[in-house]
């Protein structure tokens, strides 16, 4: 093991996507394994950072002042990361490199072939903070004198791999690809990714795709650096296609407990947010809803490419089904947790569709805007100070039909929170399942065929089958007695004990020892 591990991400306490979620439930484990010796190298966003970060002005203030006087490197704030386990995180500033671009651009080109003359969007700013990292990771481990990991996250670091090669070798690197951005721009095109996927080529489909430059830095970080990783079998898979280069080690993804209440705080938990829910069903309709069936799905707003599609057509055709039924039968309230998403309500039959677009929790800056209807300001205070993990533990099912999840955490953070869920077989979590948990995994009974993890088959021309077996598996559980519910989520409960850190930490380990061994 290295005696500091550097590790940079665009979202350090930066909350904007999945690998915030990797990053923040992993460092307590990190923490326990290397106390104070792993430091995080996030961007310096101003007040969006300090929501995550408290500075601590003690801490490497040598270092800290030295760089902050000197107008060739970073300036820089010191401080922890506002999670479990309170690791070291660095704020990195990169303003002093946009007088510099080209040149930088020249460089990687000429180094690394990066090709950078088909930049647009966020491209600037993600390599420029990538090699600010690099320079604050270099001098910082000059002033250590010690053996070093940089561990970079994602294309939006690849410079750190690039500057750390050529100006600091001393220092090992670990590159780490949640998901391949051709595989993800392919699916969310609409192409069929699985049925032709051999006969893709990386490079032709960045230019048909207008993604030149991302996939170059994501490539050449793939190959440059002395550790290559990935998430799931399945990324393993598009990495060797589309990158040309098949990672050392698949290192998944894992959920930390503490981010879960136990006894008696989970169910004053769950009542409250059950409570909050419901209240809101109640003022976004208009009437009493009585002990509704409560499901969700979450994620970023990509119609296929996270099933969201697929669960709506669900939704809508359960809608069908039950619309003549007794009153008496369950009311079901399907909620969308996606951002950006246009708030909406729709309700037919026994079913009730409800939009939730914010990223919770919501802040007094949403609450003040002007286009808020009365309505939905009512309901967003309900869910004042409420985050995703608040109204999770609340719901009855989760379902998560995604077309292309390189991992999965929805599924996977349903299941901490002892929620079961629905995936797929094209979600790296849901393969995981099917394959490592088959003797956790299984029916509550022969009567009943539901599981914790129900992981239905999805192709590129089977949503309808999708569409049926969310619907199976809903009324499946809408027929359980409380006494069946609780079975199933203790079933779950057990089952996420096998995906937390301390389970997965140790394939990151074998990680570090292949980077460390690396010869060149």
């Amino acid at each position: 093991m290295p005696q500091y591990l550097f590790e940079t991400s665009w979202e350090v306490c930066n909350r904007v996507g999945g690998i915030y979620a990797v990053l923040s439930t992993r460092a307590r484990q990190m923490q326990s394994e290397m106390p104070d010796r792993i430091v995080f190298f996030g961007p310096d966003l101003g007040d969006h950072s300090d929501r995550y970060f408290h500075e601590d002005k003690r801490l490497f203030r040598s270092w800290r002042q030295r760089v902050n006087n000197s107008p060739d490197l970073p300036q820089v704030r010191v401080g922890r990361w506002q999670v479990p386990g309170q690791p070291i995180a660095v704020l990195v500033r990169y303003d002093h490199l946009w007088s510099r671009k080209d040149a930088i651009y020249g460089w990687a080109w000429e180094q690394f072939g990066v090709q950078s003359h088909a930049a647009y969007g966020d491209y600037d700013d993600s390599c420029l903070f990538g090699y600010a990292v690099g320079q604050a990771m270099q001098t910082l481990s000059e002033q250590l004198s010690q053996p070093v990991i940089a561990h970079t996250n994602e294309w939006q670091t690849g410079f750190t791999v690039f500057y750390l090669r050529a100006f600091c070798p001393s220092i090992r690197t670990l590159f780490t690809t949640h998901a391949t951005g051709i595989g993800r721009s392919i699916a969310g095109n609409g192409k069929p990714l699985y049925d032709y996927f051999t006969g893709y080529h990386g490079d032709q489909m960045a230019e048909e795709l207008n993604m030149v430059s991302k996939h170059s830095v994501e490539k050449q970080a793939a190959h440059y650096c002395h550790c290559f990783t990935t998430v799931s079998e399945l990324t393993a898979r598009e990495c060797t296609q589309l990158l040309d280069k098949s990672p050392d080690i698949v290192t998944p993804n894992g959920f930390e407990p503490d981010f879960v209440p136990q006894g008696k705080d989970y169910t004053r938990a769950r009542k409250d947010a059950r409570t909050a829910l419901i209240r809101v069903a109640q003022t976004m309709t208009g009437k009493p809803i009585d002990n509704p069936l409560m499901l969700a799905i979450a994620g970023r707003l990509e119609w296929k490419n996270k099933g969201i599609d697929v669960y709506l057509q669900a939704m809508e055709q359960l809608a069908q089904q039950t619309e003549n039924e007794v009153s008496s039968c369950r009311p079901i309230v399907a909620f969308l947790l996606i951002p950006y998403l246009e708030r909406e309500i729709w309700t037919r039959g026994r079913v009730t569709i409800i939009s939730l677009p914010y990223y919770l929790p919501v802040s007094q800056e949403t609450m003040q805007q002007p286009t808020l209807t009365t309505i939905q300001k009512q309901v967003l205070s309900l869910l004042q100070d409420k985050s995703y993990y608040d109204l999770l533990v609340g719901m009855d099912l989760t379902v998560f039909p995604s077309y292309y999840e390189p991992w999965g955490y929805t599924p996977m953070e349903s299941i901490a929170f002892h929620i079961p869920t629905i995936t797929t077989d094209l979600a790296g979590y849901g393969v995981w399942a099917a394959a490592h948990a088959k003797t956790l995994n299984q029916p509550l009974s022969p009567a009943h065929p539901i599981r914790p993890i129900t992981v239905l088959h999805r192709t590129d021309s089977n949503s309808q089958d999708v569409v049926n077996g969310i619907i199976s598996t809903v009324k499946e559980f809408a027929a359980l007695t409380e006494k069946q519910v609780q079975q199933l989520k203790r079933k779950a409960e057990q089952l996420s004990k096998k995906t937390t850190w301390e389970q997965f930490f140790p394939f990151y380990q074998k990680a570090y020892r292949i980077a460390l061994q690396k010869k060149s």
